[in-house]
């Protein structure tokens, strides 16, 4: 998952400050997310994961809120398709933030799990997990539909 969002990062990084922020705070949520089940149970509530929510919500909300917006004004200046293809793949996106918003739900504010809870962090992680490798491969096909469609037109790189 972190390779495959370097890989992002090099291909769009140059698209926009938006864009390469976001790309950034892809790549922390990644790190801190493989970091978790490293920790000991402690400290995986006490900081990792309430970290780990922290920056999920602000992913979230920078795609849905800045990051997608400006895509889809961007190919809203073309008339090729390729803002009709983006608009196909946003509803793909939003189970992982409904799966995203309810993990940050339960997790975000969790204190003194009991073993039993460990165990449901655990699962719902590698739940979460599968569900953000899906998002971030949609993601990267939104910005590469909306990206590489117009970057000769607008002579981008």
């Amino acid at each position: 998952m972190l390779e495959k969002c370097r890989n992002a990062k090099e291909r769009w990084g140059g698209v926009s400050t938006i864009i390469d922020h976001w790309l950034e705070e892809r790549q922390k949520l990644i790190s801190l997310f493989v970091a978790i089940p490293t920790r000991k149970a402690g400290t995986v509530l006490n900081g990792s994961v309430h970290s780990f929510c922290e920056l999920l919500m602000d992913y979230l909300s920078s795609g849905h809120f800045e990051v997608y917006e400006q895509l889809l004004r961007e190919g809203s200046e073309f008339n090729d398709g390729s803002l009709e293809q983006a608009q196909r793949l946003l509803p793909q996106i939003q189970p992982s933030t409904d799966q995203a918003l309810d993990f940050n739900d339960t997790y975000g504010t969790f204190e003194a799990p009991t073993l039993q809870q460990l165990c449901q962090l655990s699962r719902d992680l590698s739940e979460l997990g599968e569900r953000l490798e899906e998002r971030f491969a949609l993601e990267d096909q939104l910005i590469e539909i909306l990206h590489t469609a117009h970057k000769d037109l607008a002579g981008t790189s």
